[in-house]
Formats: C-alpha cells, sequence, structure tokens
C-alpha cells in the first residue's frame, strides 16, 4: 500500500499592517493655537501681553502694601502733600515704635492671633462632631438636623446679633455674662454651618470601606474618626483652619459689640478707634502697615501648605 503525499497548503499573503489612527488631542485649545505662538510675530506680541499683564497683576498686588510700607516712615505732611510720591526720604522710622507701643498695635495684634487661634479650635471641634455624626454614624433623626444646619445658610448673618448678644450676656442653665471675654467670641464661632456642610461632603467622599474594616478590626466610633477619618481629611481640614484664621482676623461688628474692654480688643477694633482720635496720620498708616504685614508673612511661610490643602480637597483617591 502506497502512501501519497499531499502537498501543503499554500501560506496566506501577509495582509498589510493598518495604521493607527492618531489619538484625539484631550488638552483643550486656548486663544492662541501652537502653531500660531510658533510664530515671530505672535510670539513677539503674546510675550508683551504677558509681561503687561504680569506688572499690572505685581502693582495691584503689591502696591497698597509698598504705599503702607512708604506711609508708616513718613512724615504726616509728606503723606498729604504728596501721597503718590515714588521717591522719599524714610526718616520717620519711629512712627512703628509709637504704633507698636502707643497706639498699643501690638496687644492687639496678641488679642487678634488669639481670638483667631481660639476661633479656629471651636471650629474643627463643632464642625468635625457634626459633619462625623451626620456622614458615618447617620442617625434616624440625621437628615432632619442636615435640612435645620442648611435652613442655616439661609439666614443673613445680621438676622441672630440680637438674640446671640442677649445669649451671650445670661447664658441659658449657666446663668452667667460672657460679656468682656474671649469666650463671646469663640463660642458664636463654632457654629458655622457653611463648614459642616463642606466636611460632611468630603467625610461622604471616604470610601466606607476604610470604616467598615475599622470596625471589624474592633475600632470604636472614635477610634474611627481619629485613626480613618481625620488622617484623611487633612486636605479640607487645612481649608477649613484657613477660612477661619482669615475670617477671625477681619471681624469686626461682632468683637465691638462683646469686648467693651479695650484690653481685649483686636486690631479690626482698634483701627477705626485709632483713626477716630487725635493721633498723627503717619502713626495710622504705621499701625496699618502692622497690621498688614504680619499676616502676609504668616501666608509667605505657609503658603505651600494652604495650597497644596486647597488642591487636594476636591475628594479621596481610592
Amino acid at each position: 500500500m502506497s502512501v501519497i503525499d499531499t502537498p501543503a497548503a499554500p501560506a496566506a499573503p501577509p495582509q498589510p499592517r493598518r495604521r493607527r489612527r492618531p489619538e484625539p488631542e484631550t488638552k483643550e485649545r486656548g486663544v492662541v493655537s501652537r502653531s500660531d505662538r510658533n510664530r515671530p510675530s505672535v510670539r513677539i506680541w503674546f510675550r508683551i501681553v504677558q509681561t503687561i499683564l504680569l506688572v499690572v497683576l505685581i502693582v495691584s498686588g503689591l502696591g497698597p502694601l509698598l504705599w503702607a510700607a512708604k506711609a508708616s516712615v513718613s512724615t504726616s505732611n509728606a503723606i498729604v502733600s504728596d501721597p503718590m510720591g515714588i521717591w522719599f526720604t524714610p526718616n520717620e522710622w519711629g512712627n512703628l515704635l509709637l504704633a507698636w507701643n502707643g497706639a498699643q498695635i501690638g496687644r492687639s495684634l496678641g488679642n487678634t492671633v488669639i481670638l483667631a487661634v481660639g476661633s479656629t479650635l471651636t471650629t474643627l471641634i463643632v464642625s468635625v462632631a457634626a459633619a462625623f455624626l451626620l456622614s458615618v454614624l447617620r442617625p434616624k433623626w440625621g437628615p432632619w438636623l442636615s435640612g435645620a444646619i442648611l435652613a442655616t445658610l439661609f439666614l443673613p448673618g445680621v438676622v441672630s446679633f440680637v438674640p446671640l448678644y442677649l445669649t451671650i450676656l445670661d447664658m441659658p442653665l449657666l446663668n452667667i455674662s460672657l460679656q468682656d471675654t474671649f469666650w463671646a467670641v469663640w463660642l458664636p464661632a463654632g457654629a458655622s454651618a457653611f463648614n459642616v456642610v463642606v466636611l460632611k461632603r468630603f467625610f461622604d467622599s471616604i470610601p466606607r470601606e476604610y470604616m467598615e474594616a475599622a470596625k471589624i478590626d474592633g475600632a470604636g466610633p472614635l477610634r474611627i474618626l481619629t485613626m480613618v477619618v481625620l488622617p484623611l481629611s487633612r486636605p479640607i481640614l487645612g481649608v477649613i483652619i484657613l477660612l477661619s484664621v482669615v475670617g477671625s482676623w477681619k471681624e469686626f461688628l461682632w468683637p465691638m459689640l462683646v469686648l467693651s474692654n479695650p484690653e481685649l480688643q483686636p486690631v479690626s477694633v482698634m483701627l477705626p478707634k485709632l483713626a477716630a482720635g487725635n493721633s498723627p496720620l503717619a502713626v495710622q498708616m504705621a499701625a496699618v502697615f502692622l497690621t498688614i504685614i504680619i499676616p502676609v508673612i504668616l501666608f509667605v511661610i505657609f503658603q505651600k501648605q494652604f495650597l497644596r490643602g486647597v488642591g487636594q480637597a476636591g475628594g479621596v483617591k481610592g
């Protein structure tokens, strides 16, 4: 029996490789396209516009601070006669010392720091506790409380001044007056509905698996808050701290109502009194400069932490 060899099947011809389509660009196009920027005429005008905008921003941002620095070491006559003069001779360095000691700006700045720190602490304690209750613990009456907190956002702050002031004069259950004490400013600062809503939204974005894993390991609510929620909420807590410090620093009406003692008043209350008194204009400008320069220095030192907190406050990566 013979075996007939069958011929092998011919190989299939190689198919031509399909060209890959270029992926569409995901970047948004600006006012001037990339090809237009490569043109010499467009590039020159583009740099000129950028330079002009940069100069305008620097002048508008640093202009008031530089003018206050100039006025703080000038005489009162020089400020009135040539307020927009660029060239000047800084002869009145004693204005800063008079403003610090004579006008009691140093003491007022210390009071402002105390008020800002205390208001920030009460804000963090109350806001974190309320947001943790509504977002993590989730009691049955939580939606009612959340709705009541949201309703307070529609009320103007001036409407609550009278009942809040009467409460400070006679605290319920305690029957004591908080007038002319720092507590009169610290306690109302903690009741911030906006901070509670912001923190609750951020806590809602934290994956629930983290809390469930902590519960399986035997962690209670307090431990979940301190070991899971707060470490993941550092960015938003930094934003809340920044907003609380800025809000407390510039607060004027409420400290003026509850702090009638000049030894307890912040700079926001002392500066108008200094302007209404018989202090020279140069001393007043020196006080304004000292009031401005300290927050600017603090922001320059901690700007990385502030900007990082604002940038990372959008959510938590799972």
